[in-house]
This record gives C-alpha cells, sequence and structure tokens, in this order.
C-alpha cells in the first residue's frame, strides 16, 4: 500500500494487482492481430493507387490524401452517407423500441406464454440472413406476394401490381421489416435479462407507495436497465450502419442501384464493380471514423462512470 498526506490525515491507497492486466494480454493480441492488421491494410491501401494493375501484380503508386479527397468530392458520397444515418438511426431505436416492449411483455405474461415467446424469438434470431430475406422478397413481390393480395382484399385496389422495391422509399420499408424483424430478438432477450434482475421488493413497494404501471415502468424499470438498453443500442447502430448483405439481395428484386446503396454496399460497388479498391479502402476508414464518432458519447460516460 502507499500512504498520502492530505491535511494531516494519512490516507492509504491499495494497489491494484497486476494479474488481471497479465490475463488480459492474451486477449488483447488477437485482437490486435485479428483486428489491427486489416485496419491497417486499409490505412496503406487509402494512400496507395490501388486498382486493376495492383491485382495483377503492378506495385502501388503511394498517392497521399488523393483518395480521400477524391471520395469527398464524389457527388455519390453524401446522399449514401445521409441515407445510412437516417437508415441506420431510423432501425436501431425502431428496434429497440419493439424489444423493450416484447421484454416487458414476456416480463408479464405466464411461464408457459414466456417460454413459446422465447422460443420464437430465438427461431428468428437463428433463420439464416440468406433464407429471411428471400422470405420477405416473396412476401412483397409485385405479382404473386401476399402483402399485395392482402392489401387488395382490404381494398387498397392500387396495390394490385405494386412493386415495392422499385422504389427508393419503399424498398427501405422492406428492408427496415428485414433488420427489424431480424435484430428484435436478440435486443428483445437483452433488455428481458436486465429485467430479471430487478428486485420485486422494490417493484412491490412502489406499488404500496401508490405508483400505477406508467410510473413503475418510467421511474424505476428504465433507469434500472439504462445500462442495458444503452449497449443495446451502441450495438445496434453499429451493426445497423454496417448493413450490407440485405440490402444487397434485396436490390437484387429490381431496385434502383444509385438511389438504395448504402455505405457498405458502395464500398462493395467501388472495390468490387469499379475495381477501385484505394477508393473503397478510403471509404472503409470513414465508415471506421463515423463509427468512432457515434460510439464516442456511449464510451464517455462509461469513463465518467467508471471515474465515479
Amino acid at each position: 500500500m502507499t500512504r498520502t498526506e492530505t491535511s494531516g490525515i494519512a490516507i492509504r491507497r491499495r494497489r491494484r494487482p497486476a494479474t488481471p492486466y497479465v490475463l488480459l494480454i492474451p486477449a488483447v493480441a488477437v485482437l490486435l492481430v485479428g483486428l489491427g492488421y486489416p485496419v491497417y491494410w486499409q490505412v496503406i491501401t487509402s494512400l496507395q493507387e490501388f486498382g486493376m494493375m495492383q491485382q495483377f501484380g503492378a506495385p502501388p503508386a503511394f498517392v497521399g490524401l488523393d483518395n480521400y479527397a477524391r471520395i469527398l468530392a464524389d457527388d455519390r458520397l453524401v446522399p449514401v452517407v445521409v441515407r445510412s444515418l437516417a437508415f441506420c438511426l431510423v432501425n436501431a431505436f425502431l428496434t429497440v423500441g419493439i424489444g423493450l416492449g416484447l421484454a416487458m411483455l414476456m416480463r408479464s405474461v405466464l411461464g408457459w406464454v414466456r417460454i413459446v415467446m422465447q422460443v420464437v424469438l430465438l427461431l428468428a434470431w437463428a433463420t439464416p440472413m440468406v433464407a429471411a430475406v428471400t422470405v420477405f422478397r416473396w412476401l412483397f413481390d409485385y405479382r404473386t406476394g401476399v402483402v399485395n393480395w392482402l392489401l387488395v382484399q382490404l381494398g387498397f385496389d392500387q396495390a394490385d401490381g405494386f412493386a415495392w422495391l422499385a422504389q427508393p422509399l419503399t424498398f427501405f420499408t422492406v428492408a427496415t421489416f428485414v433488420i427489424v424483424w431480424m435484430s428484435v430478438p436478440f435486443v428483445a432477450m437483452s433488455i428481458y435479462a436486465g429485467l430479471t434482475q430487478v428486485s420485486e421488493e422494490v417493484l412491490e413497494a412502489a406499488r404500496l407507495d401508490g405508483a400505477n404501471g406508467t410510473q413503475i415502468l418510467w421511474r424505476i424499470l428504465l433507469p434500472l436497465v439504462k445500462p442495458v438498453l444503452a449497449i443495446v443500442l451502441l450495438l445496434q447502430i453499429i451493426w445497423d450502419l454496417r448493413v450490407f448483405a440485405q440490402i444487397r439481395l434485396l436490390q437484387d428484386g429490381g431496385a434502383p442501384i444509385s438511389e438504395t446503396n448504402l455505405l457498405g454496399n458502395f464500398i462493395y460497388e467501388l472495390g468490387i464493380g469499379s475495381q477501385d479498391f484505394s477508393g473503397a479502402a478510403a471509404v472503409s476508414i470513414f465508415v471506421l471514423l463515423l463509427t468512432v464518432a457515434l460510439s464516442a458519447p456511449y464510451v464517455r460516460s462509461l469513463m465518467k462512470e467508471d471515474a465515479a
């Protein structure tokens, strides 16, 4: 222990053991190798001229920040970024909201109903992504889709033959259904796990004090599960910002590519479609910095809580 003097009072500070930090070394090493090298390669590639010729062995030329300047001057970048951020935030908050509602429902229903809900959620979570997107494409098919048929039966004749994937707004409506349907199970189960840790004595005391259901939700349950809500919201924002495969598979249904590209699809179009790997690397670094910026508030709050 070390001793410090404060206003004549001796305060002992316990030294933190080094064992936890030593045990972290293998995990940190794996992260550096598994994540550090790809990021390093992306940074280097973004500073070079790396196209078709370099794929066949031509040495890449160092161009500095020219790729970043070229990408930032590209008229396609700003619409893609705005579209990606809007899609990401809408889907993330919608997913967390629905997940919270399902978690509250699981906490309130009978045991066998809860088990049925959990099994259904796990089956949705376990469904392969390609299969899930294919099912939604069938549902919203403009010729034989169940959604159009049902809308026509309800009296919406304009839905007959309506191509959901051919227009950007309805395309992203279908994409939202896909993303939310695939993401809600994880969020709901995570929040439910947090709700199970809330003491029944606390809730019973609140009821005895006259609190109604709404007050218990907003003043007791939500504050107590706030850390869980924060982490699942952060994870959902990061995942939705990096959505690629679902959008790509839906685009194959006849969507306008230029009007429905998100950042992941834009990177794919630059790299694989145009063989502009240096430009794709520059956009990838931009997405990484954007992810860090979106994560910064949560990390800052964690640091404040740790310091407190």
